[in-house]
């Protein structure tokens, strides 16, 4: 179905479309991998973390070329991480039960192009009405604040800029979860800042040690996990 078809389509149409997909999942996509979900039924054991945006563009599995278990995704609005102790919501216990509980060795924080979060961030009057979205929005007021003040883009690329510091005020909120900081310190976990680009494909990385975003698959990995101090 195109775009413009999913515009029009009525209410009982679009569940019906849902449905169907259910069907499918049922009689013909999951008998192909019965023996997988087999063996996920009783457990689990992802290789990351994908904290990401609630945006319906964004499919980490899709992107990343998952199977069922290998991702532990969480999503909200604008891909955001409360710092430890702000609130005790849904962000901040899926990070402490992916790390302690799944022990995952690494945590993805994924921005991605045009996204309604950061162009709120960026024209909050357009949050007039959205009293939750202008609160949950506050986590992401250090990175407007960057931008503002460092960046001189008053130009197309402002919303790119922001979306980059976004992840990276999150990366920064991320590091305060004690259960976090911990496995950092030991060399147990690493973390990731990814940006992607929804119209090209593309995934840009950010490389501490270079102070940048740089294009996944062109050269080394770019890390944005800090030295490890205990070894």
């Amino acid at each position: 179905m195109s775009l413009e078809d999913k515009k029009t389509e009525t209410a009982q149409e679009a569940l019906d479309n849902l449905i169907a997909g259910v069907i499918q999942f049922r009689e013909d996509i999951y008998p192909e991998q019965r023996e997988l979900f087999s063996k996920l039924a009783h457990e689990q054991t992802p290789r990351a973390m994908f904290i990401t945006c609630a945006d319906s563009r964004i499919l980490p599995e899709l992107i990343t070329q998952s199977s069922p278990g290998d991702l532990f995704v969480t999503r909200n609005v604008g891909n955001i991480v409360p710092p430890y102790g702000i609130m005790n919501g849904g962000v901040s216990t899926a990070i402490e039960f992916a790390v302690m509980a799944l022990g995952v060795h690494h945590i993805i924080v994924c921005g991605h192009s045009d996204c309604g979060a950061m162009k709120a961030v960026l024209n909050p009057s357009s949050l007039d009405g959205m009293p939750t979205v202008r609160s949950w929005l506050r986590h992401a007021e250090v990175a407007r604040t960057v931008v503002e003040e460092n960046c001189g883009c008053a130009d197309h690329n402002t919303l790119g800029v922001l979306t980059e510091e976004n992840v990276l005020a999150q990366l920064d909120h991320l590091r305060t979860h004690p259960s976090v900081a911990a496995r950092l310190a030991s060399g147990q976990l690493f973390i990731h800042g990814w940006v992607y680009n929804i119209g090209t494909s593309e995934i840009r990385a950010y490389d501490a040690s270079k102070g940048e975003f740089r294009l996944i698959g062109d050269g080394p990995l770019p890390m944005a996990t800090p030295k490890s101090r205990y070894v």
